[in-house]
Formats: structure tokens, sequence, C-alpha cells
């Protein structure tokens, strides 16, 4: 992709209204705007990052057996009475009325639909278990946001519900999706510890939430280290496999402020104890019979006896971890983004557009590098050229400039480390392809 073609509006001074790093970095890098409060336009680049965290994000609910769906963004109000939910849900929820006065609301969340979709396509105890995710828009009228992305309005999340006979297959779909959690948050390339939690409007006495760590979390955290050295990855959704994953995860100390233990605490040895500030990015929850009971969804089970589904419901903030990693991995000069779902996997800096051996050369690094190159082909100073790549946040910068291109070399910078290595064009492009 060629920036001179490229709707990437950068900006140099920070807007006023920017209170936190990753809200400042998102508008200087030309990610998002705002169009209302709390409410983002996703611009090309930033989009780039949505999708791919969104599409690791799939390909580990698949892996572990749930199935994608759609649901709409706009739901009956009748669902969330037959919830009990609808009155009780409070001033978050957006109402809508329609032309024909049917109540509607913009859905803040979804186990009533669900509920609903599965009380209608299920007929015996044999069609469970079944665990059935989304990815799309949700919205809740925050009273005041403020964050960007953090805390907004309206915001992506991959939503997943669980239905099964009884607590003992709901606990391993609840651990499932722990596993399924860890492996997401390791693959974008990120720490995310899961920490007890309380349950919120969702319900339910069983729940975790996952913290990104950084300076700017709006919650306290108490944490083991040794949940610094997990290596989700490396295991499978065996039962087994699952189950040793759960309990080696939940013995390990971690907590929110809420659901802080004294008395555990003192048994983390002190070497061990951490204390810091989290961005939540998901949560997963066990709730049991609580809605499957007052929407009145039953089965026959084997003996004939009336069975209420068991059900969990597990979140992610799609749109939310953009911010948070920005928290959690920036300096003064820009974003520093993970190689998985940087917006580009490198930026190349052509220092001499026109001349013709530095043109061919950067011609030939673009074309093989393709739609995941952003090249900065700008009649620009190089200055400007490299403060944008900073700023950007790119994991590679390729550097061509009329010297090295001489003598058929480029500079290779790293933006994590700062390392910079001077190489030819085919190592380049192999040390590009390897990370």
């Amino acid at each position: 992709m060629r920036l001179s073609h490229s709707l990437i509006p950068t900006l140099k001074e920070t807007p006023a209204e920017a209170q936190i790093s990753s809200h400042r970095l998102m508008l200087r890098a030309g990610l998002v705007r705002q169009m209302a409060s709390g409410i983002y336009a996703w611009l090309p680049a930033g989009l780039r990052v949505l999708a791919k965290i969104a599409e690791i994000v799939r390909q580990e609910q698949d892996a572990s057996g749930a199935q994608e769906m759609l649901m709409p963004t706009i739901q009956s109000a009748d669902l969330w009475r037959e919830s009990g939910r609808y009155d009780a849900y409070g001033k978050e929820m957006l109402r809508i009325t329609d032309r024909h006065d049917r109540e509607l609301l913009f859905g803040p969340t979804n186990e009533e639909m669900i509920t609903a979709i599965l009380r209608d396509a299920t007929k015996s105890y044999r069609d469970l278990p079944q665990i059935l995710y989304h990815i799309q828009w949700k919205f809740r009228d925050e009273v005041r946001p403020r964050f960007g992305v953090l805390r907004g309005r309206e915001f992506l999340m991959k939503d997943a519900y669980s239905f099964d006979l009884d607590y003992q297959s709901a606990f391993l779909s609840y651990r499932k999706m722990m596993l399924a959690y860890m492996r997401t948050f390791q693959r974008i390339g990120i720490t995310a510890i899961p920490m007890r939690a309380d349950t919120g409007q969702i319900g339910g006495d069983l729940s975790h939430e996952f913290h990104i760590l950084a300076p700017t979390g709006e919650s306290g955290v108490f944490y083991d280290a040794a949940f610094e050295s997990g290596d989700a990855l490396s295991v499978g959704y065996g039962p087994e496999s699952i189950d040793a994953f759960y309990q080696a995860n939940t013995t390990i100390y971690a907590a929110t402020d809420e659901k802080h233990d004294l008395a555990a605490w003192a048994q983390v040895p002190e070497e061990r104890r951490r204390e810091g500030r989290g961005i939540e990015v998901g949560q997963i929850f066990y709730f049991g019979t609580k809605y499957s009971e007052a929407m009145g969804f039953d089965l026959p089970g084997p003996d004939g006896s009336k069975i209420y589904p068991e059900m969990g419901s597990y979140g992610i903030g799609v749109s939310r971890l953009v911010g948070a990693i920005i928290e959690a991995k920036h300096d003064e000069a820009g974003i520093i983004w993970p190689d998985a779902i940087a917006p580009f996997k490198a930026g190349l800096l052509n220092l001499r557009q026109g001349d013709a051996v530095t043109d061919a050369i950067c011609e030939q690094i673009h074309g093989k590098l393709g739609a995941d190159c952003l090249y900065d082909d700008r009649q620009e100073r190089a200055g400007v050229k490299f403060a944008e790549a900073d700023l950007i946040g790119h994991p590679w910068q390729i550097i061509v400039g009329p010297r090295g291109a001489a003598s058929g070399t480029v500079e290779l910078k790293r933006r994590s480390t700062g390392e910079r290595f001077e190489l030819s064009v085919e190592d380049a492009l192999a040390k590009v392809a390897e990370a």
C-alpha cells in the first residue's frame, strides 16, 4: 500500500480531548476519528488492526469447538422482559421505539437472544452441548464516555454462549473458554492475567476477568508473578489438558480489588507478589440456569424429566483491546505493535524519492511484501518519514537511501528494540518474514 494514496491522517499535535496515551496515539496515528460522544469511525489502518485481532479471536474460538453465527444489534424488549432484565439493566441500555410503537433496544449483550434461539432450535437433550459465538457491535450508553475506545459507547465484542446438560459439562465449557482466551491473548502478543471477579449485570457466582497490566488501568489488581511465565499455546483442547490448565491458572493467586482475599494473598511468597493497575479486555461467566429457567427453555432428559440447560457467557472486547494494547506497548515516539496485529508488518521508507536506484529497490520490496507493507513514497523530508513510521508503530522499518541502494543494501529497524541491521534486500525480506 502506498502512503501517498492512503487515508492515514496523522497529526503532529495531540488533540485536546485525549487524556490517556492510547487515545492520543490512536488519533495522532490516524486509526480513528470521533463522530459523536464515545462513538468512533475506524479509519483504514485502525480497521486493519481490528480485523487482525478479530481473526485471531475467531480462529481460537473455532479451535475450541465453538460455532460462529451472527445476531442482530437491535433486540426486542420483550425478550429482556422474559429474563427480568429489561427494567433492571438501567440507563446504560439504549431503548428505542419503532414506527409501530414496538419497544426495541440496541443490544449491550445477547444472553436473552441466544437463549430464545436455542429454545426454538433444540428439541432434545441430545442436541446439547452447544457453544455459539459472534463478533458484533454493542452499545452501552455510558454516562461519561472517556479514554477513547477504552470506555466508548459503541464497541466491537466477541461474545460466546454455552449450553450444557449439567454442572460438570458446563464447568468444562467454562474452563475451555478460559484456555481459548489465554491462547488468544498469547497469539496477539500480550499477557492478560485471569482474575477472580464480580459477575455484575450478567449474574451467577463464577467469573474471571482478563486484565492487561498498564499504569492507566481502571482496576487495582493483585497477582502472583508466576502468571508471567505461562504458555497456553502448548495446551490442547482435550478434557484432561483443559482441566490441568485451569487448575494451574486458578491456583495461582490473582484477583481484582473487589475479590482480593487478604488471607489467600498472604500465602503467596512475598518475592512473587505483584500489585498494579489492569485494563479489562475480557470476562467469562458461569450462571447456571438463570436465563433458561426464566425464559422457559427446558428439554426432556434421558429419563424424560425436565432439564433446564446450564449456561455460561464469554466476552472479549475486540475494539477495547486495541486501546489496551497501546496503553501497554508504546513509547514517547508512538505505538509499538505486536507483530501479529500491526496494521502493516513493515513500513518502507524511500529517503530519496526520484532516485532511479532507490525507487527500483523500493518497488521490488513493495512488490514482495504487498498489502502488508506501507510504502512511504511521498516527497517528504527523511525526518518526517522516520517520525511517522515510529508513530504508526510498524514492527519493522525498511529504510532505503541512495548510499545503501548503490551497494544493494537497506537498513532494517526493529521498532520494539530500536535495533538496526544493514542487510541485502533478500536478507531483510527474510528477516521480516521470519517474524
